[in-house]
């Protein structure tokens, strides 16, 4: 009979365990405080950038719209381009504004006070204007050609008028369970980084095909009907403003909480420090 290699170590039975709620209210927790810290110019100009490449959520679902022909099932095909650009900012590591409504929230309450607050509302002003212009810059590259073609930019005017449909309480009330599932998708993260690419995928591909308000995305929809003069301002606002109440709502007033009340009990003195 063989004997067993005692040089080999038995791997730690800790190491083999998913995450708990503790653990990861504390990853969660620790990303936010790392946020709230960054310098405002850190937080513009990432940002900035994440605005803009969330637009390629956009242009693979236009692409994917204009090979597809007209049928029941096209959205369900097309709704595979959304992820994209999720993909592309969070594994860049930008700053989305709705992956931060449950990450500065958690710092601020854990240990509420007048700086957690004061830092949570720069982030959040700071994250969100910046990602808006971002979006705006892209909308306006879309509608002018300099991104994409005429064939392209067609398909991507036509996916984009589905907000249109809604009405702003229609929109906010769709937005709400968009922000509450990129919370989830903030919250899961830490406990699967080595599937990161299929939650990121999965989750966001949910929230494309329950036709859910993104505000970020929404907002790169709703500047380019506006730079196509499909919109007027007055709607263009109409259309983001109830997405971002929404996302807020979901995100930071929904799930944030609920994350924090799971495990509040349980949380020691050392988790608190």
């Amino acid at each position: 009979m063989a004997l067993s290699d005692s040089s080999v170590p038995e791997p730690d039975v800790d190491d083999l365990k998913a995450a708990d709620a503790q653990d990861l209210h504390r990853a969660v927790r620790e990303e936010g405080e790392e946020e709230l810290d960054r310098p405002v110019s850190s937080l513009f100009f990432s940002a900035l950038a994440a605005g803009m490449a969330i637009a390629s959520s956009l242009i693979a679902e236009g692409a994917l719209h204009a090979a597809l022909p007209d049928t029941p099932w096209r959205s369900i095909i097309v709704s595979l381009g959304y992820p994209i650009g999720f993909l592309v900012v969070i594994l860049g590591r930008m700053q989305l504004f709705t992956e931060s409504t449950i990450t500065a929230m958690l710092p601020l309450v854990t240990r509420p006070s007048g700086w957690a607050l004061r830092r949570t509302m720069r982030l959040w002003i700071v994250v969100l204007g910046a990602n808006l212009l971002g979006t705006a810059i892209a909308g306006l590259a879309i509608a002018t050609g300099l991104l994409g073609g005429a064939e392209l930019r067609t398909a991507m005017i036509e996916v984009s008028l589905a907000i249109t449909e809604l009405s702003a309480w229609a929109t906010f009330v769709n937005a709400v369970p968009a922000g509450f599932m990129i919370a989830i998708l903030a919250w899961s993260l830490p406990n699967a980084r080595e599937q990161a690419f299929l939650v990121i995928g999965a989750i966001t591909y949910v929230v494309a095909i329950g036709g859910f308000s993104h505000s970020v995305v929404g907002s790169v929809e709703a500047w380019l009907l506006l730079f196509s003069d499909r919109t007027e301002i007055v709607q263009t606002i109409g259309l983001i403003l109830p997405a971002i109440l929404g996302n807020l709502l979901g995100g930071a007033g929904l799930f944030a909480l609920l994350a924090h009340a799971q495990v509040r009990g349980e949380m020691n003195g050392r988790d608190e420090s």
